[in-house]
């Protein structure tokens, strides 16, 4: 008897032929392996396409909002009065003495940074998705709001985890003269000579901290707000100002959730370098709080914060998303 053919592969388990004949065993075994392959190219391209949206949509992101945020860590880490009249001044003044470019002092080691640190978040974001949705029996469909916002902590934890390193050496050259610091590999230098290389991983317990609550809510809301909208507009996706309103409003409730430990985080990074002694982090809350109060220094440039972050995050998740969509369709 001549051999069955395969027919062409679906997501779908082969059953041909008829059972318990050698020939349809045979041939059902070689559809099951030839979807298998399809299943792991597939996810693979999954995953190459989060990572790739996710390293565009951090970069622009963070480029277009650069001298803000320098701005923002210069008042963190300084005992100054922050005012949004301050902000402008520091800004004008950077740009009289040191030029334009020099409001984007930092935004090398900042894209350093920022790219693998995006393109983990967004790909991780993907990946616990599905893993949760398949645990929750929610296949292919919107995750209930637990595991939504679970999702995004555990997203920013890992992509927090596996760059941090990068994240202290952008404070510090944010905050410091071009003397002091060349270039990126000149920080690590000088920080593991005269500060030990632990120095590096100085300030994690306050970046994981804020970035649960920071990452959980970001892409909850996010999620939240399209789930919404699919429900009663009635189209499947939203117009791309519509995921630039969404991806605002997320950043907007994530960063004022988390801001009093950003303030931390940067105090702690920045340590060697602003006169401030290496602290445990209720040591550093203690004294930002006796110095400065409590509502002043803890929650000091969050105005800033509420100009550039909303910006920042609606880039970033409109650039994911419509960088997802194009690459599906490049790829079908």
């Amino acid at each position: 008897m001549p051999r069955l053919p395969c027919p062409r592969p679906s997501l779908q388990r082969c059953h041909l032929g008829v059972p318990g004949r050698q020939e349809d065993s045979f041939t059902s075994v070689t559809c099951e392996v030839t979807i298998m392959g399809l299943r792991h190219r597939r996810d693979h391209r999954q995953v190459l396409s989060s990572l790739l949206s996710g390293a565009l949509a951090g970069a622009l992101a963070k480029t277009a909002v650069a001298p803000l945020d320098r701005t923002k860590i210069i008042f963190q880490v300084s005992s100054k009065r922050f005012s949004a009249k301050e902000a402008f001044r520091l800004l004008y003044f950077t740009y009289l003495n040191e030029g334009f470019l020099s409001l984007w002092r930092g935004n090398s080691a900042t894209m350093v940074r920022v790219v693998p640190y995006a393109a983990i978040q967004f790909s991780a974001h993907e990946e616990y998705k599905r893993i949760l949705g398949r645990y929750y029996g929610f296949r292919g469909e919107a995750l209930p709001p637990w595991p939504r916002l679970l999702a995004g902590a555990l997203a920013g934890t890992t992509a927090a985890s596996l760059t941090y390193p990068l994240d202290l050496v952008r404070a510090r050259m944010a905050v410091t003269p071009k003397e002091m610091y060349s270039n990126i590999f000149h920080v690590f230098i000088r920080i593991s000579r005269e500060e030990g290389l632990k120095t590096l991983y100085h300030g994690f317990t306050p970046t994981v901290l804020g970035v649960i609550p920071y990452a959980g809510l970001s892409f909850f809301t996010y999620e939240t707000l399209k789930s919404l909208h699919r429900e009663y507009s009635g189209r499947p996706q939203p117009y791309p100002f519509e995921r630039m309103v969404f991806g605002a409003c997320a950043g907007l409730i994530g960063q004022s959730a988390s801001y009093p430990l950003d303030v931390v985080r940067r105090r702690m990074q920045t340590a060697g370098v602003t006169g401030h002694p290496h602290a445990s982090i209720l040591s550093t809350l203690r004294t930002i709080v006796q110095e400065e109060g409590a509502v002043r220094g803890l929650y000091k440039g969050l105005s800033m914060n509420w100009l550039k972050g909303p910006i920042a995050v609606g880039i970033s998740f409109t650039t994911f998303d419509l960088m997802q969509i194009l690459l599906r369709r490049l790829q079908s």
